[in-house]
C-alpha cells in the first residue's frame, strides 16, 4: 500500500527537523537530488521545461492505473533536490489527492523562505506544474 501524501509530508518535515542549520538542509537536498533517477534525454523537451526557474528543470508525467507518475531532472544540484523532494511526496498519487494537497510541508520546513528569490520562484513554478499535471491528468 502506498503511503498517503500526508504521511510522506510528515516524514519530510521530521527529516528536515533533524538538521539544525540550513547548510545541513541544503546538503540533504543535494543528497535527495542525487537519488533522482536519470531522466531520458528524449524527455528533456521544451514542453517539459518548467518556466520560471533560473536553472533548467524538466518534469514529465504520465498516468498509470489512475495515478500520476513523475520523472524529472535539473542542471542545478539544489534544484534537482527540490524537484526530487516534490516527486517523493506526490509520485504515484491520484490527481484528486494531489489537488487536495496544500503543499503545506514546504512552509513547515521553511524551504521557500530559505531559498534565493530565483530558486523560490522556481519552487512555485514546480508546484504549479505538478498541480497542472494533476488537473489535466498529465
Amino acid at each position: 500500500m502506498e503511503k498517503s501524501i500526508q504521511v510522506l509530508e510528515r516524514e519530510v518535515v521530521e527529516e528536515f527537523a533533524m538538521f539544525p542549520e540550513w547548510m545541513d538542509k541544503y546538503e540533504y537536498l543535494i543528497e535527495i537530488g542525487k537519488s533522482l533517477p536519470i531522466l531520458d534525454e528524449r524527455e528533456k523537451t521544451e514542453e517539459k521545461l518548467i518556466k520560471g526557474c533560473q536553472s533548467r528543470v524538466w518534469l514529465s508525467c504520465h498516468m498509470e492505473e489512475g495515478r500520476l507518475v513523475f520523472a524529472a531532472d535539473s542542471d542545478a544540484i539544489i534544484t534537482k533536490g527540490i524537484i526530487a523532494l516534490l516527486i517523493r511526496v506526490y509520485n504515484h498519487h491520484t490527481p484528486a489527492e494531489i489537488l487536495a494537497s496544500d503543499f503545506g510541508f514546504i512552509r513547515e520546513i521553511g524551504l521557500q523562505e530559505n531559498l534565493t528569490p530565483t530558486r523560490a520562484n522556481g519552487l512555485v513554478s514546480m508546484i504549479e506544474r505538478i498541480r497542472t499535471y494533476a488537473s489535466d491528468n498529465c
